[in-house]
């Protein structure tokens, strides 16, 4: 039997081993291998990321509201939609505003702190819940099956010889810690996952310590062995933590009745306690709202979404302002992501199904703060099918805070191709200022609406690749209208419809790595 297949049969395959502190089940994912690049080779400045888990697809067309596009919404959504006069509005801009509920992220965005990439996702969104996770986590292309887990791959034989001498005197803290144990394919290596996850801790300390007779010669007994270090590494690791817990502290105060806020409580006081783990994971379920998703009884500001919007950005809050009483706030960075958006028209449940593209928010005293990207342009007429297309693919996200937050020199080395740097981070950011790249590109059709045909029209400031895509309501790839290298000038494609039926889609341009995706309409 493969080990993979070993570990995952017996239960065991998660990430490390659990133990549990002030009520959450610690994961310490001590070497995946992108991890341990994190902690050896690129995060010489002893940053931490944490990694905030939304789970179930959020409506980001309800979190962070596209106010220039309020009348369409208004003909998609009307049972689901903030009313306009409640929504948050933010310093610098008056194109968005936030859900009611999330005053704390608005005041952090108003002091600089935050970050928002608009109409984050990946090309041919699958819908699935476990596959678009899968995706998330593995960081496969939609039709790309991948055992590895992202995380997992990028310095695969960088300790052959772990978990043989570890944790020692030069890598004495876990690499990672997941608060909430479960099994993430992010965390898959080669040949077998790097942990595992048990939520008793009774359970994990028997396993531990009832030793009672040498393992067989066998395969079987070879696996067991295995099990049995990495199990005792576990424990050796428990006392790091332990320690850490004992020694840090939290002077902000935290939300009361919060499971998000708890959680980011717990890694605030380990970061101040000395640990040196570069990684933070935790999560919040309940985003799947296909149905009341709103309390019509005291409004669309209320209800299931806004109470977990309310967590949410409660927990942050007191998280950021935590860090920065602990006089840590300048090492630490996190960022929110879900698996996929929601459509964006509500359906009779008065909820939203399964979308393609959401906004995504990084924070943290080191963001460069505003928003990058452009509000998706809504339809005006209402279907429940129709989806935010995506504009900046999740792996860009990933591959900035390989390159500008922990130095890692060349992220395509982790990610299987290059992706854009977009200009998340301060310290040694790579990419450009925050621009609006629909008028910097200069990219339009005429006729729109068309009948038989139209005319693409992008001007570029130099020469480079371009690739002009049509994509329908579902944000599925139909057509390549143009693909090729281009001079600097304004150039046109003329695009013939063909069979393409009556309707609305979206094109996609892509010039020299930047993309502007607008509304284009068949009759």
């Amino acid at each position: 039997m493969k080990r993979r297949s070993f570990l995952r049969n017996t239960g065991l395959a998660a990430a490390w081993a659990s133990f549990q502190h002030q009520g959450y089940a610690l994961n310490p994912m001590a070497q995946v291998p992108f991890l341990r690049a994190l902690a050896e080779g690129g995060n010489q400045q002893d940053r931490v990321l944490v990694l905030i888990q939304l789970n179930g697809g959020n409506d980001g067309l309800n979190t962070f509201i596209p106010l220039d596009q309020y009348d369409n919404l208004a003909l998609n959504r009307a049972n689901v939609l903030i009313n306009e006069n409640e929504i948050l509005n933010l310093n610098g801009t008056i194109k968005n505003g936030l859900h009611p509920s999330m005053t704390a992220l608005r005041d952090m965005y108003n002091n600089g702190l935050v970050s928002v990439v608009q109409n984050v996702g990946y090309p041919n969104q699958d819908y699935s819940h476990f596959r678009s996770t899968d995706i998330w986590m593995s960081g496969a292309d939609s039709d790309q099956i991948l055992e590895t887990g992202w995380a997992g791959r990028y310095l695969q034989n960088l300790h052959p010889a772990f978990p043989d001498g570890y944790p020692n005197a030069d890598n004495p803290d876990p690499l990672a810690i997941q608060i909430g144990a479960f099994v993430s394919l992010a965390l898959m290596g080669n040949t077998f996952p790097m942990g595992m996850g048990i939520q008793d801790p009774s359970i994990f300390y028997d396993f531990v310590n009832d030793i009672p007779e040498p393992t067989p010669n066998t395969p079987y007994g070879q696996e067991l062995a295995f099990l049995r270090l990495v199990s005792l590494q576990a424990e050796l690791y428990y006392e790091s933590v332990k320690n850490a817990a004992a020694m840090g502290s939290n002077l902000g105060a935290y939300p009361q009745n919060n499971r998000l806020a708890d959680q980011l409580r717990i890694v605030a006081q380990l970061i101040s306690g000395g640990l040196t783990t570069p990684i933070y994971i935790v999560s919040l379920d309940g985003f799947d709202t296909h149905s009341e998703q709103v309390d019509g009884t005291f409004g669309n500001a209320e209800g299931v979404h806004a109470n977990l919007l309310r967590i949410v950005s409660e927990a942050i809050g007191a998280f950021q302002n935590d860090l920065k009483l602990l006089g840590i706030d300048d090492r630490v960075a996190g960022m929110t992501f879900s698996e996929f958006g929601r459509t964006i028209g509500s359906n009779a449940s008065v909820g939203t199904d399964h979308g393609a593209a959401a906004p995504l928010f990084v924070f943290g005293k080191e963001v460069i703060p505003g928003i990058i990207g452009d509000n998706p342009e809504i339809p005006d007429n209402q279907s429940i099918s129709y989806d935010v297309p995506m504009q900046h693919d999740f792996r860009s996200v990933y591959a900035s805070a390989l390159k500008d937050w922990f130095g890692v020199a060349n992220p395509e080395d982790i990610l299987g191709q290059e992706f854009p740097i977009l200009p998340i981070f301060k310290a040694a950011s790579s990419g450009t200022q925050v621009v609006d790249t629909a008028n910097s590109m200069q990219v339009s059709n005429y006729p729109n609406p068309f009948h038989s045909s139209t005319t693409f029209t992008f001007t570029m400031e130099n020469s480079g690749e371009v690739l002009i895509t049509l994509v329908d309501m579902n944000g599925r790839e139909l057509k390549t209208v143009a693909q090729g290298n281009y001079p600097s000038g304004t150039h046109r494609v003329l695009f013939n419809r063909n069979e393409l039926p009556n309707g609305h889609y979206f094109y996609q341009v892509k010039v020299n790595g930047k993309m502007v995706t607008k509304h284009l309409v068949v009759n």
